[in-house]
């Protein structure tokens, strides 16, 4: 059998294979955050296309963190039952899922919210807006607002929860000296500038108890000069363990304008795997599950990951819009790399849209 197909454990979560489905905005919520049902079929889809752990797109943990319209909220109770019907949909179809919580903080768009928040006063060009500095009274807000949507979704059914601390979304933020400027306890240095995402895992680990399975998606370094550097990635990397933390996903932090996690034109196998180096040093210094996402593509280097032992699981966001039955395809010697061809032209148009391939692909092609 291929290693692909072997069983894995998060934390107390069992799951039938090392195939992950990477968070990935759905853009299928209504103004309020609620899912509309386009996603629970995307997510039926998902789990029937034998993909072993499901993590949503990211969701809202506060109305002031929605980064862009027709994202998912959990930042209220009575978005549960909403939300519930997500995880059930999921399970129905024998699928496991965890959910992606989030807030945005500088990178909030116009369309999202009026006004936005960060760790320092920052304004840059590829900013919609600057960002004023959060007050201590709304770190501690925001802190427990990451705690109750931990807890919604354990009440919501869901298998665990990611917290993203990458992509410059808000921990992100409080991790880069780019950002993250402060003289007090939540900054100076890179003791300080961790101590919130501690304090997150702290809080939500109170609400959820000690065992609710808890990934990271994690930035290890920023793609801006003056922003956190790879050595101090893997610092937070070593310091994951005792947050509470059952796994982490290897990704990008900042990317000053440009998204610094995804590369397109992955061709050849030699472009697959781009943070495979950096899951390599992450691998020396912590004894977590790593999940390996970016340009994954062919079941000939995913195996070889995880052969290597550089990860124990592999994530996969645009093969999975393209083809959300690409695991069971390759299980059943159907297919050997996936059909993406990394043209990122997966995004919504329009209001209403959702993800989707829009590449012509003629899948029957690829063997």
């Amino acid at each position: 059998m291929s290693i692909l197909f072997t069983s894995g454990q998060i934390g107390g979560l069992h799951l039938p294979n090392r195939l992950v489905r990477s968070a990935t905005a759905e853009r299928m919520a209504d103004e309020n955050g609620r899912p509309r049902s386009q996603m629970l079929d995307l997510y039926r889809e998902l789990a029937r296309g034998g993909v072993g752990l499901i993590i949503t797109g990211h969701m809202y943990v506060h109305p002031g963190g929605k980064a862009h319209p027709e994202m998912v909220g959990i930042y209220s109770d009575e978005l549960i039952p909403g939300l519930a019907k997500v995880a059930a949909a999921v399970h129905q179809e024998g699928g496991r899922v965890v959910v992606q919580i989030n807030h945005g903080g500088m990178q909030c768009s116009r369309e999202a919210v009026q006004g936005t928040i960060a760790p320092s006063a920052i304004q840059v060009p590829y900013l919609e807006h600057a960002a004023r500095e959060m007050t201590v009274e709304e770190v501690q807000q925001v802190i427990q607002a990451y705690a109750q949507a931990a807890r919604r979704a354990q009440a919501a059914g869901f298998d665990g929860v990611q917290v993203h601390s990458a992509h410059g979304y808000l921990i992100s933020q409080f991790l880069s000296p780019f950002v993250n400027q402060r003289q007090d306890q939540w900054g100076r240095d890179l003791a300080g500038r961790m101590r919130f995402l501690r304090a997150v895992c702290q809080a939500v680990r109170q609400q959820v108890g000690p065992d609710y399975p808890l990934l990271i998606k994690l930035g290890l370094a920023d793609a801006v000069e003056g922003g956190l550097r790879l050595e101090e990635g893997l610092q937070v990397v070593a310091a994951l363990e005792s947050m509470g933390i059952h796994a982490v996903e290897i990704s990008a932090g900042i990317g000053g304008g440009r998204s610094s996690s995804i590369r397109a034109g992955v061709r050849a196998e030699a472009d697959e795997a781009y943070f495979r180096p950096w899951a390599q040093k992450a691998r020396h210094v912590t004894r977590l599950p790593i999940l390996l996402v970016g340009g994954l593509r062919s079941r000939r280097v995913m195996e070889d990951v995880l052969a290597s032992g550089d990860a124990d699981f592999v994530s996969l966001c645009r093969p999975l819009i393209c083809e959300p039955d690409l695991p069971n395809r390759m299980r059943h010697g159907q297919q050997e790399r996936s059909s993406c061809i990394s043209a990122n032209r997966c995004w919504a148009d329009g209001p209403g849209d959702g993800i989707a391939c829009k590449c012509p692909l003629q899948k029957a092609a690829v063997v």
